[in-house]
């Protein structure tokens, strides 16, 4: 599919693209904008033909008090497992996850991130806590908010530290 000035249209089209109203666009507009937009995982295509964005996945856990050795161990090997993790943060008894998830939508987003602690805490020996926050954001919303002031440090992303 060849690439066209936002809001230019073809021959014979009579779907105009609006392009001062954000959601404007029709979905074929919007997703070539954010294609142009998201390096990366975000404008790949899907097996369906459908296109997968990025959204910013914090995760809060909470339990029993843990050694905290054996904490950042478990959190480290999280690290490893799940590649597009970005961040954790931890004290003996909670802990928060920063990361990238590739889904279609927010429903799937939000199942995947839910999932994620059940389904490592066996083989990275995560401490048998449940989750306690999930907050879910697209990726333009979360560039928003950095440039506003909100959010991490971009000194501080990445890795597992202590609170």
């Amino acid at each position: 599919m060849g690439r066209r000035r936002q809001g230019a249209r073809s021959a014979g089209t009579a779907d105009p693209v609006l392009t001062s109203i954000n959601g404007g666009a029709s979905r074929t507009a919007r997703a070539d904008a954010a294609t142009q937009d998201a390096p990366g995982p975000s404008a790949s295509l899907e097996e369906d033909g459908s296109r997968a964005r990025l959204w910013h996945v914090v995760l809060s856990v909470a339990g029993p008090a843990t050694p905290l050795t054996e904490l950042k161990r478990g959190l480290e090997q999280l690290a490893h497992d799940h590649t597009p993790f970005l961040t954790a943060r931890y004290a003996a008894d909670h802990g928060e996850i920063r990361y990238w998830e590739q889904a279609e939508d927010l429903q799937d987003a939000a199942a995947m991130a839910l999932r994620l602690w059940g389904e490592h805490k066996a083989t990275a020996q995560l401490p048998p806590w449940e989750i306690v926050g999930l907050e879910v954001v697209d990726r333009p919303t979360y560039h928003k908010r950095i440039a506003e002031g909100y959010g991490e440090s971009r000194a501080f992303l990445g890795g597992v530290h202590p609170y």
